[in-house]
């Protein structure tokens, strides 16, 4: 247990120095030492590793034409466009309408569905042969898969969707729950990057709940929302417009919070290693130098509590995705809705 908790601990303090090298490498123009925060957690053009870049392609269209580039280096060499503030354009002036060119958030939403998607293929492979149905699952990896599905399953869906409909609704949120993880613990890679301290990446992950969810609905779903069932007329023209924007609210909510949640943790991360540059740039390198053993050993306590806080922060993802299409779905009794005379004549008839 000491030899694991030893090798546990090597190994955060190697990732958050090499995280260190890494925003050491890339300075803002003119103002050296200070690290660029955000131009570390915004998308960007190329993917990062080992302080390499690649970069990647570009799409895009620009009065009334597609254009296609490898990168936006060949972008610029053919002369056709041009950077301005940072953008491309035309060299006519003519503004990009429609980018649909591949960036490493973009790249790191693919790798997260890749690995969801290949973990449980093989795990479905191994149910096929009968481990983990027939017998006992074996290996870590197996059981590992078996508690977070089973969690998802039990804890989440059953929970909070009502029996009859929980069943087809387990497969969206034990995906959802995987990739947003993997999303997550990617920004714990010294290159890597959180997409989903990424508004648009969240915003896309909200917007499936909030289809699945409306399509899903119930027809008393929708009679809370236009009809209100014993609810004076009038009341409706204030109720209405609340529901409406109501349906709308709860994906906002669970956009803004998972990206808020990931974007604060990077850049917390990035500004406590920044203290090394401030250090150095105020009282000189020696003591900057040897700050940095304080702020990377900080950094190396901040990774385990990103990993947690990356874990929560899905599970909270799918925990209200859950709430949000169990109230859609469930069918309420509306007795409470019927008139006196309504009610004692059922009760007579009974």
């Amino acid at each position: 247990m000491i030899y694991l908790i030893r090798r546990t601990l090597i190994l955060l303090l190697f990732v958050s120095f090499t995280s260190f090298l890494t925003y050491a490498a890339d300075p803002v123009e003119g103002e050296e030492p200070v690290i660029d925060v955000m131009g570390k957690v915004v998308d960007h053009e190329y993917f990062e590793i080992f302080n390499t870049k690649i970069y990647l392609p570009r799409i895009f269209r620009a009065g009334g034409q597609w254009y296609v580039f490898s990168n936006t280096k060949s972008a610029l060499k053919s002369g056709e466009f041009e950077k301005v503030d940072g953008a491309l354009v035309r060299t006519d002036g003519e503004p990009i309408t429609l980018d649909m060119s591949i960036t490493s958030h973009l790249l790191y939403v693919w790798f997260g569905i890749l690995f969801a998607l290949c973990i449980t293929l093989w795990a479905s492979s191994r149910y096929k042969k009968g481990v983990g149905r027939t017998t006992e699952p074996k290996g870590i990896s197996l059981n590992l898969f078996e508690v977070f599905f089973v969690f998802i399953r039990d804890q989440i869906a059953k929970e909070y969707i009502d029996k009859k409909n929980y069943a087809k609704f387990v497969p969206y949120l034990f995906s959802v729950f995987m990739m947003i993880s993997f999303l997550n613990l990617f920004g714990l890679l010294p290159w890597g990057v959180s997409a989903t301290a990424d508004l648009t990446v969240t915003a896309t992950l909200a917007g499936i709940t909030f289809f699945i969810t409306q399509f899903n609905g119930s027809k008393d779903h929708w009679q809370h929302v236009f009809a209100f069932p014993g609810v004076h007329p009038l009341m409706r023209i204030i109720l209405t417009p609340v529901e409406i924007l109501g349906l709308f609210t709860k994906p906002f909510a669970l956009a803004i919070r998972l990206f808020a949640n990931m974007l604060s943790g990077k850049i917390l991360i990035i500004c406590i290693l920044g203290l090394i540059f401030i250090f150095a740039d105020i009282f000189g390198v020696v003591i900057g130098a040897s700050s940095g053993v304080v702020w990377v050993a900080l950094t190396s306590a901040l990774y385990i509590l990103k990993a947690f806080i990356a874990l929560l922060q899905a599970y909270i993802f799918t925990l209200l995705s859950a709430v949000f299409i169990g109230m859609a779905v469930e069918e309420h009794h509306h007795d409470d809705h019927h008139s006196p005379a309504e009610l004692d004549e059922a009760g007579a008839g009974v």
